[in-house]
């Protein structure tokens, strides 16, 4: 009991506590990537909803297996920001601005972009081997998928849910973000779910290897873990005082 107490603790401390020292220091400027990328995912969304600017939106963002390779890698990046046609954005957006939020906080700006286009790289790039494999193969889809539109920001979220709870051996926020998005890829199959299977194995085990070679790398401020620990101080510098000085 005091083991589970002493992880939570942690937890707490390296992400809770953590972000929200941050956020204090920084202000807008710390959740500058979740701010940018909610206002385009919302933006984007609007363009889809009028149909003279919905063909727009598609020639930059569609993604599809059946696709040019050199087609699909240009329009991943704003594949990312459009929502998937069959779902609204609303319901992904909170966990959108939270991942990319507790990320940029935690991470810094340049390595949150990085996992977070990593992950949804893996999934794209998974979605045509699986094709190309062929549904008689394990891993393999029927040719039909290949004509499925890839977009959404759900292997990203993921793949920075991943990292976070990795890095800072987060398990309850292993717990509330990573393991409902895997066990649902688990309990329908489908493209979407394997290129989140994909995106999740990938980033785990790039977490755990930078974990292995660094760690407590971003555990600070009381988290555990054999990392470095910042300690604030409000006092200035001092100076050693003289033998007999006064106490």
């Amino acid at each position: 009991m005091l083991g589970v107490r002493r992880v939570l603790r942690a937890e707490w401390q390296a992400v809770a506590l953590a972000s929200w020292r941050e956020l204090r220091a920084r202000r807008l400027a710390g959740v500058a990537l979740a701010v940018a990328a909610s206002v385009a995912m919302i933006g984007l969304h609007g363009l889809q909803e009028i149909a003279a600017t919905d063909r727009y939106v598609r020639l930059v963002s569609e993604v599809r297996a059946d696709q040019p390779l050199w087609v699909s890698l240009l329009r991943t990046p704003v594949s990312v920001l459009v929502p998937t046609r069959d779902q609204p954005p609303w319901g992904g957006l909170p966990r959108l601005i939270l991942s990319l939020g507790l990320a940029q906080l935690l991470l810094g700006w340049k390595r949150t972009v990085l996992v977070g286009y990593a992950a949804t790289l893996a999934g794209t790039l998974s979605a045509r081997v699986m094709v190309a494999i062929g549904p008689g193969h394990f891993a393999g889809v029927p040719a039909e998928y290949a004509h499925d539109v890839d977009t959404g920001a759900s292997a990203a979220v993921l793949g920075l849910f991943t990292y976070l709870s990795v890095r800072l051996r987060a398990p309850v926020l292993c717990l509330a973000t990573v393991v409902p998005t895997v066990v649902g890829s688990f309990l329908k199959p489908n493209l979407a779910g394997r290129e989140h299977l994909v995106a999740f194995v990938l980033v785990a085990a790039v977490a755990l290897a930078q974990e292995r070679r660094r760690p407590g790398e971003f555990r600070r401020d009381g988290g555990a873990g054999p990392g470095p620990r910042r300690v604030r101080s409000n006092r200035g510098p001092t100076t050693p005082s003289a033998p007999g000085g006064a106490g």
